[in-house]
Parts: structure tokens; C-alpha cells; sequence
């Protein structure tokens, strides 16, 4: 070994020890000299962890788990109420596990533009807050007053539906 080696070494080293000392081991004796947020984070800390399994294997993989795709949720009358309001598009793609129906371009019935639609069902409750129209023309994005439109137009559909349904 030469000396540029030997200096390299105990530099190394005394980096090493240098950094381990910025540990931050607490010596505190009393856990109730703790400042509140200190003793906060550290009881917040304990429940996450007790709340959480912590014991995981490989086999977990392969356990019964829950399916993903059985998580997501669609109300079904919004869903289906899209499809008969926008029947005359093309529906290029639907994917019931998602909540997406995409459509090509087609012209409504009595008007002259042609439209594509994407319509988007986020959650499971028949409410307005749970669908969402993206609207285009071929010229650019449709007025907001169509796509309100669209989307009363479903919303009703699908509310009359539910009560067909209901009076079964």
C-alpha cells in the first residue's frame, strides 16, 4: 500500500464515523420533556403503524385477495342511458370497469355537425357529479351549452330508467 492509499482510507473512515455520529439517537430519559408536536407525530406514527399489517410474505401474492376490477363501480342507468343517448355515434370503445364509453364521430339526428364524444362515469350514485361528457366537433371543442345539453339528455334517460325499474 502507498501513502496516497493509507490517506484515502482513513479519510474514508473518518467520513464513516463522522456521519454515523449524525445518528440522531435521542438520549432523552423522559418521553414527557417531548415538545406537542414531537409527541404528535410520534403517537400518530404508532397508530399508523399498528394499523397497518406488517407481516408480508411472498405467498401474499398468490393469497385470495380482493379483484381490482370488482372495486371500481358504475351506476348502470347512466351507463346505459349514454349509450341509448348517443346511439347515433359509433361507439368506438367501452370499458364498464373504468367508466369510459368512447365514441366516433357521428351526425344527430336533424342537426349538421358531426360530433365525438367521451363520456366518463366516475361513480356509482345517480347524480350529476357522477358523469362527465367531453364533446368535439371536427372544427374544435363543442359549446358548453351542447355538452350541458348531452348530459341532461343522460342524466334524465337514466332517471327514467331507475323509476322503470323501479315500478317492477
Amino acid at each position: 500500500m502507498n501513502f496516497r492509499g493509507i490517506t484515502s482510507g482513513c479519510l474514508l473512515l473518518t467520513l464513516g464515523f463522522a456521519l454515523s455520529a449524525c445518528g440522531g439517537f435521542s438520549f432523552r430519559e423522559d418521553p414527557s420533556k417531548e415538545s406537542g408536536a414531537e409527541q404528535s407525530a410520534r403517537e400518530f406514527r404508532d397508530r399508523e403503524l399498528q394499523q397497518k399489517p406488517t407481516d408480508s410474505t411472498l405467498f401474499d401474492l398468490f393469497s385470495n385477495s380482493d379483484d381490482p376490477n370488482t372495486t371500481i363501480e358504475v351506476n348502470k342507468y347512466i351507463w346505459n342511458a349514454a349509450q341509448e343517448v348517443l346511439n347515433f355515434m359509433p361507439l368506438e370503445t367501452a370499458d364498464p370497469f373504468s367508466g369510459v364509453l368512447v365514441y366516433g364521430y357521428g351526425r344527430p339526428p336533424g342537426g349538421g355537425r358531426a360530433y365525438r364524444a367521451t363520456v366518463y362515469v366516475q361513480d356509482p350514485a345517480l347524480d350529476a357529479r357522477s358523469l362527465n361528457v367531453a364533446l368535439q366537433s371536427q372544427g374544435g371543442p363543442a359549446s358548453v351549452d351542447t355538452v350541458r345539453a348531452i348530459e341532461d339528455a343522460i342524466l334524465t334517460r337514466a332517471r327514467q330508467m331507475r323509476i322503470r325499474d323501479s315500478k317492477l
